[in-house]
């Protein structure tokens, strides 16, 4: 069973995209309510808002993911546009 780390010296580390995460600060419908969805759905989602929601939206992990080195739960505007470019498939 793996715990999420890895030994990859390729510096790309696995990411859980199944893990939960809240994509927030952005609108839906008439509120602006945090969803909470797998990572994969919250940075899928973020790729389908218009410039201006994705500059402020925030993205929550359930834990840490190693990116470039750098242990990150949080991650804001363009940051979530880095974490998209591991999407799978």
């Amino acid at each position: 069973m793996s715990d999420g780390a890895s030994n990859d010296t390729s510096g790309r580390s696995p990411i859980e995209w199944s893990m939960s995460a809240a994509l927030e600060n952005v609108p839906r419908g008439d509120n602006d309510l945090a969803e909470v969805t797998s990572l994969e759905g919250a940075v899928r989602a973020w790729l389908g808002l218009d410039p201006e929601h994705r500059i402020h939206a925030r993205l929550s992990t359930e834990h840490p993911i190693q990116l470039q080195g750098v242990p990150t739960a949080i991650f804001t505007g363009e940051a979530i546009g880095e974490l998209a470019k591991h999407l799978p498939g």
